[in-house]
Order: C-alpha cells, then structure tokens, then sequence
C-alpha cells in the first residue's frame, strides 16, 4: 500500500482504521470504540481503555525475550560519558524508582515536575511516573526560578525530581538553586523533592523535604505497573501562551502509545532494535515523543545526547555519535544544521566518518529554508524530510511517510498530511481558500489520537485558544498555503510567539518582564530573522519621563532581566530605547511592520497608523544594532 491508500484508508473510515492500529499496543482492557465524542468538540479516544505507558515502553519487550536488547545509550561529551542501559536494566532501575516514588506517597493521578539535563536518569523519572500512573511534567533545565514556580503553581506536584546542575559548554549551570528558588517564590509547596547528585556538583539537600536519589530507592519494594484509563492524562507540557501564562498540554495516555507506535515505521522508517537519534531535549515535545516514549515503546534504541552541534568537541560530533552508535533514522532542528554548516560550510569534517547506514534525516522545529536543506542533502549524501508538528499535537501533523511512500520532496514543503489530520487553509471567513492563497493553517476536528484533548486545568482557555476562531476546526495558530498537488507550505505564526533555535517563545511574556523594569514605560518584542537560530528576539523600549540613566545602562540592564526571569533559553540580547513605538490610531503596535524592517523586506505602510514618521527612528535604532543584516 502506498501514501494515497493508507490515507484513503484513514479517511474512509477513521474509527475502524485507528482501532486496527490500537492492536499494536499491549492493553489491559481492549477499548471498545475508538472516539468517544461525546463532549464534542472536546473528543477523546479509546477512553475506556485499560493500558500502562511503561510497560508498553519496557517491560513488554523483556518479556518478549528482548531484555538483552540496548534501550538507551547515553552519549554525553560534555562530562566524557557513555553507557548503555538495556532494557531489562531498564525495567530494573524504572521499577525501583516507581516504588520508591510510592512509598513516598506519590499514586496515580499525583503530578510530578522532572526538572533534569539530558541524562537517562531523566527518562527514567518519566517512565516511574508512568509506571504507577502519575502525571508528569517535564520544565526544560534552562527555565529560571520564576518560570519554574508558575509551573508549579499550575500543576501543584506532590514532587519534584530534580538533578543538581546540567553541564554546558565550558560551565557547570547549578540546578539546585534554581528549584530552591522556585520553590520559595511558589505558593504550592511539594511534599517533597528528589535530587540526582552529578558528579561535576553535589548540591545541598534541604533537611526534611530533600532526599538523595539513590539513597531513597535503597531497600524499596520495586512498583508494578498500574493500569490506567486510555483518557488518563500521561503527562502535561508547558508551551508558551501569548498571554506570557504557559499553557499545559495534556496527552492522553492511549491515543499517545498508538500514535507514537505508528509513526515509528512508517514516518521515521524504523525497525525493532534500530538505533534512532532525536538530537532534542526532554524539556521539549521532541524529548518526550521521540527520545523517550515513542523509539522505547517501539522496542528500537533510543540515544540521550548531552553536547551541542558544535563545540563538544567540534562541528563533527552528530557525525560521530551517527557512526559510533549505528544510527539509521536522525532527527534535529534546523538552526544545529545551520550551526554545522557555519563552521564547516564544506562539510569536511565529514570525511571522518562513515554515516552510510544513516537512511534519512527529518527537521522539524521550525521552518528548514532551502539552503540548509540543500546543503544537508549534498553533504549527508541521505534524503532530508522536512515535517511539520507542534508541541500540542505532540507527532507530525504534515511529513513524508518515508516508512510508506518515500514521496517527491519539494523544499520549503513538509509534503502531505498523516492519516488523522485533514488540514484546510481558511480565510478570514472560515471556508477553505484555493491552491496558491495564503491562509490560516487548520485541522477539521476531531484531531487524531495522541494530540492534545485539553490544557491543564483550563478547559476554557482550551476552547478559546484553538476552538473558536474555526468552529469545527483546530487553530494551529501558522498560516501557509497549499500548491496544486496538495503539498501544504508554512510561513508564518499567525500570533506573536517567535521560534528561536527551535523553542518556542512567547514575545509577550518577555515585554511583560521588560514593562517591569522601573525605568521602562512602554515596550514591544519582536522575532527578527537570524541565519543561525531562526528568529532571535528584539526589544524596543520606551523609558519614563525623568529617567537619568543612560540608553546603553537601562538597555543591559533589561538583557539581564529577561535572561532572570525567562533563562537564557530565550538568546535575549537585542535592545533598543527609542522615543516611541509605531501604532495604529486605536493603539495597536504594529510589530509586523517593525519585524519587516528590520529583515529588510518590502512593506505597505499601514493605512490606519497613527505617524509615519516614527517608523525613521525605529530604523534608525535597527540600524545600531545591525539590521537589516547586510544593508
């Protein structure tokens, strides 16, 4: 069967084709149907299911006869470490920490926040919640204390998991002091916190509420898996919302095993015992579906890389860890291509290693420009499927099912929509425009399996985020269009949440931390164009009357507050002070208008703006920080 019969197949009927699917998951209660819409448009899927995340991940491969296969191997340049973890191991340590997280009172239902590098350590946390049915929700290493607490304020955790520092580049970046301050600044307290003592720093344990990873698990009776309801959520993700107030997203505990199990083979073109390699981070979507669940619950390998593109120790690395570890499937953002290609344009490095059983690579993140693509393509020597998902919808929304159909690549194009997604471009009015308009990227409900059902204690938020603007239709927020074969091309966000280096940040939450700035009276945060990140963010802020420091003082100073407050995941380092910021007469700030400036592209001026003289200044402050590049 090729593309066009399996998606034929899907569309002709989407409940029969999702429930054949579901038999590839071990199940303690076979669903009895396959959507449950009751509630529409709030859908769910195989809801009265009866199923366990970690068994399907690891104990049903040991029972297979396949303990003896690697599950994880931890690559990490950074500390000079590599181990592998069978997946019998795997169960052992997994079990272990489950029971130890249950003697402490955690049971299913209870959150737990993972606030960890990239170590095994980190999925095994993930796999332990899974085990005894909590509710996980990993915060990416690199989120200051106040990002941490609103965290923790949302999903009141009964624990944190925590490990004392990640490793960076060059230096240590103390973990410990970040929860201990997230803690202080949260008005929910866990009961308690475990922390996983590294090496390069042994933090301090706070007498009554922190335990030492291992010394907790000493002599516990290891926890047997607890099955869930397939509604049950499995874990919640925080994104950045446009209000600077993350969202959390929950994935459902049924949907996301059969979904993820799927697109291994016929995305990712993975079998049994192959090695795959998602370059991410658990803190990210890409850490959760594809560096832990979805390789494990397929019985594949999966790798757990600590290092960079560049830099641990050069522009070969990815090659090495490629070769080394026999990868045969390899996904990675855009911007760590750029980084390569910027310091080894010619791809000699390459020269050094034999990458011949590498099949594909597959981008996603953000959108690949031609170039990169083009380069990867000639000095990999392998095809580039570029796809296109979100953290919402937690797998590919439009990709090249290589596993199926390897499909033409048309570059700029993620190619086609998987079986489940049936995605339109709107018009303002809401009804589909032709091949060619550029429109308002949506998805006729209800959304496949292994999407998001809801956010965290936020149906309403839910409904008026993604549900309103297109009744009938998920608002994916891009906007793109689609050319006479179908093929659907993304171009834009069609909200103020900007892509750097593949993390998605929200341009609102940063100019609520710069409005806080005592000599800051008016503020805007665009997303500039970069060649190496994508997008980089770029404050423009207007100060009080009666402020005597000088631009250059209050600008730093305003680096440092976002880098507090949002970490340094957000590559803040743009600021201007200007006299005023252009508007519209009703008061809106025309940030589109700013963010054309300064990539230095062709504008209309806007018919309803309030002085066009403003825009010289904005120019003018562009120019003191170098953009548009090259003018």
């Amino acid at each position: 069967m090729g593309y066009a019969d399996v998606y034929g197949a899907w569309q002709a009927d989407p409940e029969g084709w999702w429930l054949n699917e579901a038999k590839e998951i071990a199940w303690d209660r076979f669903p009895s149907r396959a959507l449950f819409d009751d509630k529409a448009p709030i859908y769910e899927w195989f809801s009265d299911g009866l199923v366990n995340t970690c068994w399907n991940a690891v104990d049903r491969h040991v029972e297979a006869g396949n303990g003896g296969r690697v599950a994880i191997i931890h690559d990490s340049p950074v500390t000079g470490v590599k181990h592998k973890i069978t997946y019998s191991d795997l169960r052992n340590r997994v079990a272990r920490l489950a029971g130890a997280l249950r003697a402490k009172g955690v049971e299913k239902g209870d959150r737990v926040i993972i606030y960890m590098p990239m170590v095994p350590e980190a999925l095994e946390a993930m796999l332990a919640c899974a085990r005894i049915g909590a509710v996980h929700s990993v915060v990416f290493g690199g989120f200051a204390a106040n990002e941490l607490a609103t965290r923790i304020d949302d999903a009141k955790p009964k624990a944190i998991i925590a490990a004392s520092c990640g490793i960076e580049p060059g230096r240590v970046v103390h973990y410990k002091p970040l929860l201990d301050g997230a803690i202080d600044l949260a008005r929910h307290k866990p009961d308690f916190c475990v922390v996983f003592q590294r090496e390069e720093e042994v933090a301090h344990l706070e007498e009554g509420r922190d335990v030492d990873w291992h010394a907790f698990q000493y002599g516990v009776e290891p926890a047997d898996c607890v099955p869930v309801e397939g509604n049950h959520p499995a874990y919640i993700l925080y994104t950045s919302g446009t209000t600077g107030q993350p969202k959390g997203v929950v994935r459902a505990t049924g949907g996301h095993l059969v979904a993820l199990n799927w697109t291994m083979k016929n995305i990712y073109q993975v079998q049994p015992g192959d090695t795959f390699w998602a370059a991410s981070d658990v803190g990210w979507v890409v850490g959760h579906s594809y560096i832990c669940y979805a390789p494990l619950i397929y019985g594949a390998t999966t790798i757990v890389f600590e290092g960079k593109p560049v830099g641990t120790p050069d522009a070969g690395t990815f090659w090495r860890v490629i070769e080394e570890h026999k990868v045969v499937s390899f996904f990675t953002a855009p911007t760590a291509l750029r980084a390569i290609k910027r310091e080894d344009p010619a791809g000699k490095l390459l020269d050094d290693y034999d990458i011949s059983h590498l099949r594909a690579l597959y981008l996603a993140g953000e959108r690949a420009d031609p170039d990169t693509v083009e380069w990867a393509k000639r000095v990999m020597g392998v095809p580039v499927y570029d796809h296109w998902w979100q953290t919402e919808t937690g797998w590919t929304i439009v990709g090249n099912p290589a596993g199926i159909e390897p499909l033409e690549v048309k570059v700029g194009s993620p190619t086609l929509p998987m079986p489940g997604y049936d995605v339109q471009i709107l018009g303002e009015d809401g009804h589909p425009l032709p091949p060619g308009e550029l429109g308002a990227i949506a998805v006729k409900l209800p959304l496949p399996p292994g999407t998001l059902p809801t956010l965290w204690n936020a149906e309403d938020r839910f409904r008026k985020s993604y549900l309103t603007t297109f009744p009938g239709y998920y608002e994916t927020g891009d906007a793109g269009y689609r050319d006479e074969d179908g093929y659907l091309y993304i171009m834009a966000r069609t909200d103020d949440v900007i892509n750097v280096a593949g993390h998605r940040l929200s341009t609102g939450a940063m100019e609520e931390v710069l409005a806080a700035h005592p000599d800051v009276a008016e503020c805007a945060v665009i997303g500039v164009g970069d060649e190496l990140k994508g997008q980089l963010p770029m404050g423009f802020v207007c100060t009080s009357k009666g402020t005597n420091k000088p631009d250059a003082e209050i600008a730093k100073e305003c680096v440092k507050l976002v880098r507090d407050r949002i970490g340094p995941v957000a590559a803040f380092k743009l600021v201007a002070v200007v006299d005023r910021l252009p508007k519209t007469r009703s008061g809106k700030i025309l940030r589109a208008t700013m963010v054309k400036i300064a990539d230095g592209q062709e504008f209309k001026l806007p018919a309803t703006i309030d002085d066009p003289a403003i825009l010289d200044e904005i120019t003018e402050a562009l120019k003191s920080l170098g953009y548009p590049k090259g003018a």
